[in-house]
């Protein structure tokens, strides 16, 4: 199968640039990939419980909700959905080959460019009751979750020492009664001005050298988080906090093992793109979403960037048409008979 487009993710950038492309009646063919990089179709939005911040939902919407309303939007201009999972690509090349899952003995399929939306996935502890208490206590976003009202005027930790992890904790103080600040090492990550603005804080403790051991909480079904074990890793004394939410802050992995090698990437697998852009190093690829911004992580943000992708690959196949197009008028004017022996470029200029 040949597209002139083919996006690969499931969340708000791969659906938001499968809409713009579907409107250009480019005929989008969407890659939703279940369980690719551990996270069902839809991406880090299927785990989150209440979305409040994303436009045009003043009562807020659950996370697999919006999805479903986005994969329906793809669906209704035009785009070609397929579940299976990608699993090779071949970027060497235009048109560039990929092959699915359980399908990479069979021909190869091809793409003029592609889009891609893989995500990234934050980083797990897999503590004791992290599963059970998943959006129910714990995440992996203070500034898409902290403003709930599980968490307002309630005792909430942070376990991470880096800018992330600061910025984080000095967010919540603006909701919870106080913040803990869980730091594996004996000093902070963070610079030099974050670890100032987070020490001083009145509503801020740290606790060096210490590690979660266990997440507590309701036993009921969605029961939520109430308390926090933890463990000094160097005396060993063990302690149990009051907790009513937990923020991970010790990072996100980017999906681009799909793309290891060929495309250019930072120091922790983020692709690099041209600022302000789309474009990553390869002409014809084009990068959104989680996968290639490791700083704001919105669901609002992804699908801007799926918006700029969209745009930048119509563009692209635009200009390449428009090239061909001269090319062969200009195969054909060179094939035409020469009216008393003159040379085309002479031929075609009025003064001469």
């Amino acid at each position: 199968m040949h597209s002139k487009v083919v996006i690969i993710g499931s969340g708000p950038a791969a659906h938001t640039a499968a809409v713009y492309l579907g409107r250009a009646e480019l005929k989008p063919v969407l890659y939703e990939g279940d369980l690719a990089n551990g996270l069902t179709a839809g991406g880090q939005l299927m785990t989150t419980t209440d979305v409040e911040n994303y436009p045009g939902f003043p009562e807020g919407i659950s996370g697999p909700e919006l999805m479903v309303r986005m994969r329906a939007q793809s669906k209704a201009c035009g785009t070609t959905i397929i579940e299976e999972t990608v699993t090779k690509l071949d970027l060497s090349e235009r048109p560039f080959k990929y092959w699915i899952e359980d399908g990479e003995n069979a021909p190869a399929n091809t793409a003029d460019t592609i889009v891609l939306a893989t995500g990234a996935a934050a980083r797990r502890l897999d503590l004791p009751g992290e599963d059970k208490y998943w959006q129910n206590g714990i995440s992996a976003c203070a500034v898409c979750d902290g403003a709930a009202p599980i968490f307002r005027k309630r005792p909430l930790v942070v376990i991470g020492g880096g800018d992330s992890a600061a910025e984080e904790s000095l967010f919540l103080t603006r909701f919870g009664s106080n913040v803990t600040v869980l730091v594996r090492k004996d000093k902070l990550r963070a610079s030099r001005v974050m670890a100032s603005r987070l020490t001083k804080d009145k509503k801020v403790t740290i606790k060096y050298n210490t590690v979660a051991t266990e997440v507590k909480g309701e036993a009921r079904d969605s029961g939520l988080m109430t308390h926090l074990k933890i463990k000094n890793i160097k005396t060993g004394e063990e302690e149990e906090l009051e907790a009513n939410g937990l923020f991970y802050a010790v990072g996100h992995e980017p999906a681009t093992k799909l793309v290891k090698d060929q495309v250019d990437t930072d120091e922790e697998g983020y692709i690099l793109t041209k600022p302000g852009t789309s474009y990553t190093s390869v002409p014809g690829v084009f990068a959104a979403g989680d996968v290639q911004d490791k700083r704001y992580r919105q669901a609002v943000t992804s699908a801007g960037s799926g918006c700029i992708a969209a745009l930048e690959a119509e563009k692209f196949l635009a200009e390449e048409d428009a090239g061909l197009e001269l090319e062969l008028d200009a195969e054909k004017d060179a094939e035409k008979p020469q009216a008393n022996g003159a040379a085309p470029e002479y031929r075609s200029n009025p003064l001469l």
